[in-house]
């Protein structure tokens, strides 16, 4: 079971793509964030907008989306 539930998600998101391919972009963001944090470059990566006791990116992606912190556009 994912946490945040589906119907959460998809009430910011048109659809079930949207959704997987804007969480996939931001934890990939949220990625690049810890890695330059360890580094010590602080690069043009915004960290979590949202605060969780989770270390999955997946899942603070998710957790971002269904609290309406992410916004998107179609090309």
């Amino acid at each position: 079971m994912i946490k945040p539930r589906l119907d959460k998600i998809l009430e910011h998101a048109d659809s079930t793509y949207a959704a997987v391919i804007v969480a996939a972009r931001r934890a990939r963001q949220i990625n690049s964030y810890y890695h330059s944090l360890g580094e010590g470059t602080f690069e043009e990566y915004p960290p979590p907008m949202v605060d969780t006791d989770s270390s999955n990116y997946l899942q603070v992606a998710l957790e971002e989306l269904a609290a309406g912190k992410l916004r998107y556009r179609y090309r």
